[in-house]
């Protein structure tokens, strides 16, 4: 009942399948009714023709040439079962003689054996597949050049489509063993062919085009199967594999929540998904508008599809239309301007008089004349999606893709304003490492924070904490542990401590401490045992700016950790700045707590 698998063999012919599926379908051709000649007389070569069959090629028009010839009915030489099945009935002995008029060739043989003059043979609309190493059986290039309408696909990196096994290993055993198969049956291979196939049919992801930079990622000629470093394929070959298991029978643990598992294999690929679920969910209720300062950036895109298809907001994009209609087009995205976006044009929207007039008479005792205002609410975003979310015109706003931090800030508290109660915004930052998920403040805004800027960015760090589901548990960071020193800094952490306590007495709150005293509990019974706080503190507020964001830009970097945020805390009405190195993926979580913080304030 243990599932036996080989993967230089099968492997193999999944991923040629699919590399073959995808350019039949590309050059609009029927599997059943092409010719194909293959050169792969081995066990991947055969894997291959025998998983073709199972897909629908007709065993009639699949003609195998090995190093003897053509195999053909009653041959002697070379023969063993396998290659029996696939005996023509010809007079035909060579591969110049059998590739006449093929649709598809498959090879798997040996460097150079495949010649112009044979390509020329073959139909108008050719795919071929030299896969052998290091040498394939034709330079891809030489093919290109003689025949431009050929698609053609190698087992090299070095070119476009590479049929490589590493596409589906180890995925395919994640979805087998995951449901319990006591064998990996073709009814499983067939589901991971048509997974492979399938996502190069969806847009492309980031992380594989920070790799690809400068390659189209679209499906296409150069483009019919995916990237080995798509993160994708680490979520659709395992669900396919382990769903067909279960309809074929062989799942010895069937697994009920399909939806479940594919969350719990993305939360390998995207740490954050664990964390958000709760915001997401919130999110998808009630989606609200969010209005993207930077509207024409290639990861807000990205981020925005996403959205559209989760259904977690109503995205508005600041940006010039044909600019952005030309950057969906290259990124193969599918969102469609005025449907399932709305969109405004800093050079031409309708309601700019309004919005220069509202900014000026913010800004008119601020040195800002009529004329300036006019210029600013022209050309710069987060002017205008800050006058949009005053104006009622959006719910919430993201910006700072680009340009320094303060920059956005300055316009957001003029603009926008701070809320009711609050003397100083700051900024949390959420960390996800291996050891745990931890909040971090004030990371981007305040620099020397006093005790009462301490005690007012804790509470409010601590009910951001609870839209994550998460109960907060506050350490107050020094470089002393519980009055060990005497210093200024370690002194205001002290203070701030007796505040918070006196204050908000249902806040778990302890300090002054180190930060590894802070996170491990056992050194903190020895050094303090007395303490109020049990378990790892997960919010950990720093003394000053420089530290927390040291720290924070330590534990990304050292500790490999995924930072979400930072989350913007005092602010009138929801307004978020990212930094300039946020991923799409970043953008995505961004954008659904600035919805739930919409939802929040309604």
């Amino acid at each position: 009942n243990i599932p036996v698998f080989h993967d230089d063999q099968h492997g193999t012919a999944i991923v040629a399948c699919a590399a073959i599926l995808n350019g039949l379908r590309l050059l609009e051709k029927d599997l059943k009714k092409i010719k194909l000649v293959s050169t792969g007389g081995g066990a991947a070569g055969i894997a291959c023709l025998e998983l073709l069959v199972t897909m629908g090629a007709e065993r009639k028009n699949i003609w195998l040439v090995d190093e003897t010839g053509v195999v053909y009915k009653d041959r002697k030489e070379e023969m063993n079962s396998h290659k029996l099945k696939f005996a023509q009935q010809t007079k035909l002995r060579t591969l110049k003689e059998a590739i006449n008029n093929a649709d598809v060739f498959l090879g798997l043989s040996a460097g150079n054996i495949l010649t112009l003059e044979m390509v020329a043979s073959m139909t108008a609309t050719p795919l071929i597949l030299a896969l052998a190493n290091p040498e394939p059986e034709i330079d891809p290039n030489i093919v290109r050049a003689a025949n431009p309408n050929a698609v053609i696909a190698t087992g090299r990196s070095d070119y476009p489509n590479q049929v490589n096994n590493v596409l589906c290993f180890p995925f395919i055993f994640r979805g087998a063993l995951d449901s319990g198969a006591t064998t990996i049956n073709k009814e499983m291979k067939l589901a991971a062919v048509h997974a492979i196939a399938d996502l190069t049919m969806a847009e492309s992801v980031e992380r594989v085009d920070m790799v690809y930079a400068g390659e189209a990622l679209t499906f296409g000629p150069n483009y019919l199967i995916p990237k080995p470093f798509d993160p994708r394929l680490a979520v659709k070959i395992p669900i396919a594999v382990a769903k067909a298991a279960m309809e074929s029978g062989v799942a010895a643990r069937p697994i009920d929540d399909l939806a479940g598992y594919a969350e719990k294999l993305e939360g390998f690929i995207f740490r954050s998904g664990l964390i958000m679920k709760p915001i997401f969910e919130r999110a998808r209720q009630n989606p609200k508008r969010l209005v993207f300062a930077e509207g024409e950036d290639p990861r807000v895109l990205r981020a925005v599809q996403a959205l559209i298809d989760e259904q977690l907001a109503q995205p508005i994009l600041i940006g010039r239309p044909e600019v952005v209609e030309k950057r969906i087009k290259n990124l193969g995205l599918r969102i469609a301007l005025g449907s399932d976006i709305q969109i405004t044009n800093p050079e031409s929207d309708p309601r700019f008089e309004k919005y220069w007039r509202s900014y000026h008479s913010i800004m008119e005792r601020k040195g800002i004349s009529a004329d300036a205002a006019k210029t600013t609410v022209r050309t710069n975003t987060t002017v205008i999606a800050a006058l949009m979310l005053v104006h009622n015109e959006a719910d919430t706003l993201i910006c700072g893709t680009f340009g320094h931090h303060n920059r956005h800030l300055k316009h957001i508290l003029h603009i926008v304003g701070k809320a009711d109660g609050v003397k100083d915004v700051s900024a949390l930052s959420v960390i996800i490492l291996n050891k745990g998920t931890f909040f971090l403040t004030d990371t981007h805004v305040t620099p020397e924070p006093t005790v009462d800027e301490l005690v007012e960015m804790t509470v409010l760090a601590a009910k951001i904490m609870r839209r994550f589901g998460e109960t907060p548990r506050v350490a107050l960071l020094s470089h002393s542990n519980f009055g060990s020193m005497t210093t200024r800094t370690s002194k205001k952490m002290r203070d701030a401590v007796c505040a918070l306590k006196e204050r908000f007495p249902d806040l778990i709150v302890e300090g002054e401490m180190k930060p590894d005293i802070a996170i491990d509990e056992t050194l903190r019974e020895k050094v303090f045992p007395n303490s109020v706080l049990s378990g790892t503190a997960n919010l950990l507020v720093f003394p000053n700016l420089e530290a927390s964001n040291i720290g924070l830009n330590l534990l990304k970097s050292f500790g490999e950790g995924l930072a979400i945020g930072p989350i913007l805390l005092g602010v009138a009405k929801p307004a978020h700045i990212l930094t300039p190195s946020v991923t799409a993926r970043g953008i995505f979580n961004m954008s659904a707590l600035a919805v739930v913080d919409a939802q929040m304030r309604k």
